[in-house]
């Protein structure tokens, strides 16, 4: 795999999501533009939208919230609580998403593995468990696009 490239592999549990990515940067700068409020706003959410709301406690039991803003205006909401942080080589944490100001009740966990490897980084992000496979096949497109934005925002020089 060259970097910036990637794969996602639908495992066999067909609520699992599972995405492996290089990137052409540090362990270190890419786990700060997931832990750094400025530098997650920066790249968060699929590619096209903006994040003008990002709350971040990073530390085991703290928690998250971002929203992201599409085109037409129309905001999406989601939250959690950080369970693992291990910088740079590892992150966990859930996600929920809101309705109408309310969270939902169905919450999933995201791991987020970084692995140094020749000029960059592995990154192997895996969330489990959807309540069906329709959802998790929406996150493969949601986080395939968001992915490519974090490839742009560490990738190009200061």
């Amino acid at each position: 795999m060259n970097p910036g490239q990637g794969e996602a592999a639908l495992a066999s549990d067909d609520r699992v999501l599972r995405i492996e990515r290089i990137f052409a940067a540090a362990p270190e700068q890419v786990f700060a533009a997931w832990t750094d409020p400025g530098k997650l706003a920066a790249w968060w959410g699929p590619e096209g939208m903006t994040t003008p709301h990002c709350e971040m406690d990073v530390r085991p039991g703290g928690a998250w919230q971002t929203t992201m803003r599409n085109n037409s205006g129309d905001d999406y909401t989601v939250s959690g609580i950080y369970r693992t942080i291990d910088p740079p080589k590892h992150l966990v944490f859930t996600w929920a998403w809101h309705n109408d100001g309310v969270r939902d009740g169905h919450e999933t966990e995201v791991s987020v593995e970084l692995e140094p490897v020749d000029d960059g980084t592995r990154l192997v992000l895996v969330q489990q468990t959807f309540s069906e496979q329709a959802h998790r096949d929406n996150h493969l497109g949601g986080w395939t696009s968001s992915l490519n934005d974090l490839a742009r925002f560490v990738e190009t020089p200061d």
